[in-house]
């Protein structure tokens, strides 16, 4: 990157990224292997978006996540070893083995919250981002959703009332592709980010397979609602690489896309275009990087073991946590 940052916040940057692919490829091998108690939507290839956007942001900001939500969630600062208890359904889980894969929360880091209503998350960053803004400190809301979501009705009533009262909202949409096992162009019509338009709401589109380019757009974005100036809508064109969710082979009659199109986008992967710039830049050494890889990998293994071995909640407890 060029972005002025020093060599070890981008081998940390790195790091985080690796993370997020390593966990979510461990998860859905634990998934095929059938040792999860439900199913998982990856986020693999869509890395940088949330690095990208999460830099930014403090614990005291908000986002709103998606059923795609645990990379969302560890760029956040959410623990590690709390999000795999949590999807392997333990008591030591995020939320005590209740919420699952898509239900990953933490208000102490921000984390509203996973979220499996396509597009939900939307309306509860809106309501938190005019809870900043009533609080007049500085704080912004982030809701990352996708290209499906864009689809649905209440992104046009985020957009109206954010512009409206000047929110300090960012809505970010990671355009990944495809909805469920459709491909974006056969049910989406035109420039998602150009829905901001007609409300006056300023908005972006970005590479999002590339770190720098989410980095510099996403700080200008949530720099402004931070002033004062407003939402806006941030589309980052980026690419699933694993499937809509990782059992979908056993029921699907066809394939959606071809083997050549997969392999087309893993030469755009983001992971491997920032390797590949930190070395070609002089930032990292191949050992180097390959000594971030080895921990990486030992801490996900280390942390699936103390996951698995973890008691389950108590059925006795089965109403607990669900009455106000």
């Amino acid at each position: 990157m060029t972005s002025g940052f020093a060599r070890e916040a981008q081998l940390e940057l790195y790091r985080k990224m690796l993370l997020i692919r390593k966990v979510d490829e461990m998860l859905g091998n634990a998934s095929l292997a059938c040792e999860l108690p439900g199913p998982v939507h990856l986020y693999v290839g869509q890395e940088a978006v949330a690095v990208g956007v999460c830099t930014h942001l403090t614990e005291r900001d908000w986002i709103a996540s998606t059923h795609r939500g645990h990379g969302h969630f560890l760029a956040k600062g959410g623990d590690l070893s709390a999000l795999v208890a949590e999807v392997f359904g333990r008591e030591a889980g995020i939320c005590k083995g209740r919420g699952g894969s898509m239900h990953v929360a933490d208000f102490s880091k921000g984390i509203i919250g996973a979220n499996g209503i396509v597009a939900g998350g939307i309306a509860l960053a809106t309501g938190a981002a005019l809870a900043a803004q009533l609080e007049g400190k500085g704080r912004v809301a982030v809701a990352f959703f996708g290209d499906g979501a864009a689809n649905q009705g209440v992104l046009m009533e985020a957009l109206n009332v954010s512009a409206l009262w000047k929110l300090p909202l960012v809505l970010v949409c990671e355009n990944n592709g495809f909805s469920e096992f459709s491909p974006t162009a056969s049910v989406t019509a035109g420039r998602i980010a150009e829905r901001a338009a007609p409300f006056g709401v300023p908005y972006e589109i970005a590479d999002g397979n590339d770190l720098e380019s989410v980095w510099r757009v996403a700080g200008n974005a949530i720099a402004r609602g931070r002033a004062g100036e407003g939402p806006i809508l941030l589309e980052f064109e980026t690419y699933r690489l694993r499937g809509h969710m990782e059992q979908e082979r056993s029921f699907l009659s066809k394939a959606y896309r071809t083997n050549e199109e997969l392999e087309a986008a893993k030469r755009n992967d983001p992971l491997v275009r920032f390797r590949n710039a930190l070395l070609s830049g002089e930032l990292a050494q191949p050992d180097e990087l390959q000594a971030i890889e080895s921990e990486v990998e030992r801490e996900v293994a280390t942390t699936k073991a103390a996951a698995k071995a973890s008691a389950w909640p108590d059925p006795r407890d089965v109403g607990e946590y669900m009455f106000a």
